[in-house]
């Protein structure tokens, strides 16, 4: 028998690696896309906050890059969420609110929820070979014939705000536990996992450990900053499983928010819903924007320019901080697919575009206008542009009923404090024709197949 020597050992032993290198990186990748609810630009300590922590999501950071450029299409909840199912914004759909009841919606105008037969990103993913999960949050839609999550294309689902088929509580961390034994579950198959968490939506049930941590602020700061440091402990946790299970290298996990920071509530709203005590109110919704004009429920920069975050090991330059590449929440369907090796159907037309180029590292040319509508009205100065668009630097917002308009230069003004509409008219007019005719693509009534039964018996 022939000695083998140690540089034909060497050589076979580097051969198997690269042959294994080469077979990771042809493997599609998992997905986990972690969506906060109401956190601010500034609820980051790595974006200035001048009282929470968020260690977990600096470390992530650090590990990938954060995007400071990247907006959601609606400041309210489930528009917002309807547009990173569907790739599109959510008034293709007539959903420009939250869902509430159908006697509320039918007064809106929207359906009684997401279209069920229409674009789904986890279905395409499912239908690509990936096992497919959503935890946490779910409020896209309601009524007695509401759809379940599985009809969307999830292999498995827990959820609050859904269906209720499995439900779970708002309170504490078991959206996470649960995303945490899929994972165990299927760490050698291509999974997608959607979690969404409560924090820091109200009400607010802060842990004992956080308020011990944060005792030393003041009452609204305290329990706000406990929330959040939950959150960010769940990101932290998934963190660190896919470490231990040796597929951090090839999963890309990104943390965003689905619109800016609630309103803070007056100290009547410490406390509310009677039948849920220990659920503390707006009182506690102290939440940063970072500076930027407006939050939640507001076009402004502070309802909807949130964190974004991207880890991905293996295609993600780490540290890097693009301020520059202008991202939206629609880009992520046509993202996440090119990722994974998904096509986008001949039949469906995405309104956002694959920002892979910037999450190497190379930056992103958006070639695609940004559109926005809300139908919230106008309770403060912040929440009264009910349209609004993005093409290049420049944002205009709009209250078509009373012709009101106000146009910033974000490329000179990030935070939307210098309206530019009576030096730049030309401008003004530019972007007014691009949001008619976008308006005029939209439909006038919600599907109906998204219709609830109960419509009829009224």
């Amino acid at each position: 028998m022939k000695r083998i020597t140690k540089g034909v050992l060497y050589f076979f032993v580097s051969l198997f690696t690269l042959c294994l290198a080469a077979q990771q990186s042809g493997s599609p990748p998992n997905i986990i896309f972690i969506f906060g609810d109401d956190w601010g630009y500034g609820d980051l300590s790595c974006h200035g906050s001048s009282f929470v922590k968020t260690p977990h999501i600096d470390q992530m950071a650090k590990e990938g890059m954060d995007f400071a450029n990247f907006t959601v299409n609606s400041p309210v909840c489930s528009p917002s969420r309807v547009a990173v199912m569907t790739g599109q914004f959510p008034a293709r759909q007539c959903i420009h609110q939250h869902f509430q009841g159908w006697k509320a919606h039918q007064k809106r105008g929207m359906p009684d929820w997401m279209d069920v037969e229409g674009m789904s990103l986890p279905r395409e993913l499912q239908k690509a070979g990936y096992v497919t999960a959503h935890f946490g949050k779910w409020h896209l839609g309601t009524g007695p014939d509401v759809p379940t999550e599985d009809q969307y294309g999830y292999d498995e689902y827990a959820t609050f705000n859904g269906s209720k088929n499995i439900d779970i509580p708002k309170a504490g961390s078991v959206g996470v536990d649960f995303a945490e034994d899929f994972i165990k579950r299927n760490k050698d198959k291509p999974f997608f996992v959607n979690l969404w968490l409560h924090e820091a939506h109200t009400a607010h049930y802060p842990q004992d450990k956080f308020m011990d941590k944060f005792s030393y602020l003041d009452e609204q700061k305290q329990v706000y900053a406990s929330v959040i440091a939950e959150g960010d402990e769940a990101v932290g946790r998934i963190l660190k499983l896919l470490e231990q299970l040796n597929v951090d290298e090839n999963t890309m996990v990104v943390f965003s928010t689905d619109n800016g920071p609630e309103w803070e509530g007056s100290a009547s709203e410490k406390i509310h819903r009677p039948n849920d005590p220990k659920g503390l109110g707006k009182y506690y919704s102290v939440g940063e924007t970072g500076g930027l004009k407006g939050q939640k429920r507001s076009l402004f920069a502070g309802g909807v320019r949130v964190p974004f975050v991207v880890r991905w090991p293996a295609v993600v330059p780490a540290g890097k901080v693009d301020k520059t590449s202008i991202l939206t929440a629609v880009d992520l369907l046509p993202t996440f697919f090119e990722a994974a090796g998904v096509h986008i159907p001949e039949d469906f037309q995405p309104d956002g575009e694959s920002i892979m180029p910037a999450l190497k590292g190379k930056g992103f040319e958006r070639t695609q206008p940004i559109f926005w509508e809300w139908r919230g009205g106008e309770k403060n100065p912040y929440t009264w542009p009910s349209m609004g668009v993005r093409k290049g630097d420049w944002k205009l917002l709009v209250d078509v009923g009373r012709g009101k308009r106000e146009l910033y230069n974000l490329a000179d003004d990030w935070k939307e404090t210098n309206d530019l509409a009576e030096q730049y008219p030309e401008k003004v007019v530019e972007l007014s024709k691009l949001l008619e005719n976008w308006k005029k693509s939209l439909p006038n009534e919600p599907r109906a197949n998204c219709l609830s039964s109960a419509r009829s018996k009224q």
